[in-house]
């Protein structure tokens, strides 16, 4: 289903002009104040301060196709800066604040910025600190005023000042900014986004404004200025920031929130969609189980009967209307077996179902404001359990797939092609096909196949107007990934019988055992963490004779069995708590549960200290395993000496 309400442009300052004018006294961002409320602008004068904030960086000397840093969180002040860049036909290098003094000295640098946004005092320290090593850079924005006692250098200006001094030389009549958006070309970069990545020195992933209006022209479902978006994952990652730029597409309601106030804000924004990592309903999902561990008898059966039957209800109408994933092209008879299966399924489930839905569903909705539409949930893979959940009860998840390299939407499931255990369809004007990443040969689509090469594994190449134009100053790590429009996303799927799109590893995470084995370690860990007992792990094994795993355990999974700990040092030389692991590890992975004998796990070592973001995780919580690796490395060489 396409919307028909959503502006359409060639370019991003074109849209965000639009937007300004088709929505002007529709809120477009609240941000939240001290005392947990929200002061909303609209959409009318985010546009009027950004173009006067435009005029006063065209006055700095920022040029057409420049490059402007902004390195700030998720803020009013955030969208702001960036509209006014694409109003100068400047392109934005985007960081987080907490980008390290090293980040710094590099992007800025191989980015030619000149001119740098900063979010507050810290950040600008750090860029202060190798002032020295950026030559090219000449004035500094501060966001977040220091106040009246402190005194600035001449090249470092407030954001305010600068609007006003914008808004002077419009009233003069300067007309720079209508000119430079008549002069933005399709393939002028709106941004560059240096990947904070998994792997290796980051590298900048340039994305043309004909990327971004492709995201847009292409939506599959609609949103309205009817809808209230929460933004919490990083503005500065692709996809966080294609959901903002499509939710003013749209004319959405964005609320900017943080996780320690995502709890309080879901109350009282009441969204109705939203962006988010998998690990946001991984932790909703265990207080959820949490919670009902602890609760009385009678409100623990409801709430497994609640869930079962509910379970039975969606399992069953996703089968009916072609939304059961399919992975090996079921014939008649299986069909047959399976249709009669769930027919009664729905017959014995729909009644109970409808009831406790009432009952202690409607419960579990309200977690989350309770006028909730959906998630999109992308950055890392959601695990299955999860998954199941939150759609079981009544709360869609959308999940999608893509890189910061396709802008970077390259499928999405949407309400009406909701095919758990897939990414949903291939997002339209996108081809993808699945290639043997040992031989090169095409598995998907193969026109000699009847079935084309669904259900075929390989790593998915992709092309479409999303695609990057390459990495800035990188003609050799283009090539690599960039072969004929070609972009080989690293990653490991198939193509389904009911034509979605599925995840099942990624080519550079393989762990190839002494034997020659091939593992992918997602769909193992995803099984792990099904158990309330393990918070993270990960698995490892390469040019070993098995697997292994680092292990942080549960405080308060341990806790519900009666084992208290005040941390996980304390939890480590309990030897009951590895016996509990030992047996969860075994009754997890297993034949059972459709694991070979080689991916088992035979040893595994519990961890002191969780997994943090910023060190052995991204920012949108994938596991980086090279760090961990070299982190753990003493630990992962003594697990399997013992």
């Amino acid at each position: 289903m396409t919307g028909t309400s959503r502006i359409s442009a060639p370019n991003l300052a074109s849209l965000f002009e639009g937007a300004g004018k088709r929505w002007g006294d529709c809120p477009a961002f609240s941000t939240r104040r001290t005392d947990g409320t929200f002061q909303p602008v609209t959409y009318g004068q985010w546009h009027e301060r950004s173009v006067a904030l435009a005029a006063a960086l065209i006055d700095l000397g920022v040029g057409p196709r420049d490059h402007v840093a902004i390195l700030s969180d998720n803020r009013f002040e955030w969208i702001l800066s960036d509209a006014a860049v694409q109003f100068c036909g400047a392109a934005d290098v985007p960081r987080a604040s907490d980008v390290t003094v090293g980040e710094i000295a590099y992007i800025l640098e191989h980015a030619d910025v000149e001119v740098a946004f900063v979010e507050n005092a810290d950040v600008l320290a750090k860029v202060e600190s190798v002032r020295g090593n950026l030559p090219k850079l000449r004035h500094l924005v501060l966001m977040h005023p220091l106040g009246d006692d402190h005194r600035l250098p001449s090249d470092v200006h407030t954001l305010r000042d600068l609007e006003i001094r914008g808004e002077k030389l419009r009233l003069k009549g300067d007309r720079r900014v209508e000119e430079r958006i008549a002069g933005i070309q399709p393939d002028d970069l709106f941004t560059i986004i240096y990947t904070s990545g998994t792997t290796g020195t980051p590298k900048g992933v340039q994305l043309t404004h004909a990327a971004m209006a492709s995201q847009i022209r292409n939506l599959p479902f609609v949103l309205s200025p009817k809808d209230r978006a929460l933004s919490i994952l990083p503005i500065w990652h692709s996809y966080e920031r294609v959901f903002e730029v499509i939710s003013i597409a749209c004319g959405v309601h964005t609320y900017y929130t943080s996780l320690r106030n995502l709890g309080e804000d879901l109350h009282a924004v009441k969204p109705t969609i939203m962006v988010s990592a998998p690990r946001l309903w991984e932790g909703l999902y265990q207080r959820i189980l949490s919670k009902v561990e602890k609760a009385p008898l009678l409100r623990r059966i409801l709430f497994r009967a609640a869930r079962s039957t509910a379970h039975g209800v969606r399992t069953a109408q996703s089968f009916f209307s072609g939304r059961e994933i399919d992975l090996k092209g079921r014939g008649p008879m299986t069909s047959a077996l399976l249709t009669m299966r769930h027919a009664v399924a729905w017959t014995l489930c729909i009644a109970p179902s409808l009831l406790l839905d009432r009952l202690v569903l409607v419960k579990l909705r309200a977690a989350v404001g309770g006028e909730f539409r959906g998630t999109i949930s992308g950055g890392g893979a959601l695990p299955p359990h999860v998954d199941a959940f939150f759609n079981d009860i009544g709360i869609p998840v959308l999940e999608g797939y893509g890189l910061t390299e396709s802008c970077p939407v390259l499928a999405v499931r949407t309400w009406d092609r909701l095919v758990i255990g897939s990414v949903g369809p291939v997002f339209p004007e996108t081809e993808v096909r699945i290639v043997d990443p040992v031989t090169g040969a095409v598995l998907y689509p193969d026109t000699a196949r009847r079935d084309l090469g669904r259900g075929k594994r390989g790593e998915i190449h992709a092309k479409g107007p999303q695609i990057m134009k390459g990495y800035y100053k990188d003609p050799e790590g283009t090539a690599r990934v960039l072969k004929g429009g070609w972009l080989a996303t690293g990653d490991l799927g198939m193509v389904t019988f009911n034509d979605c799109l599925k995840i099942v590893g990624r080519c550079k995470e393989t762990i190839v055992l002494l034997g020659g084995e091939n593992v992918e370690p997602l769909p193992i860990e995803s099984k792990l963490l099904e158990s309330p007992l393990i918070d993270q792990c990960m698995v490892v094994g390469q040019d070993r004779k098995h697997l292994g795993l680092l292990v942080v355990p549960s405080l308060s999974g341990f806790s519900a069995t009666g084992i208290t700990a005040t941390d996980l040092a304390a939890l480590e030389v309990r030897p009951e708590v590895t016996e509990m692991l030992r047996l969860e590890i075994r009754r997890l992975v297993g034949e059972a549960s459709g694991f070979k004998p080689f991916e088992r796990i035979t040893s595994f070592h519990l961890l002191r200290k969780p997994f943090e973001v910023g060190e052995e995780l991204t920012m949108t919580f994938k596991l980086r395993r090279h760090v961990i690796t070299e982190k753990y490395g003493r630990e992962i060489e003594s697990m399997f000496a013992s």
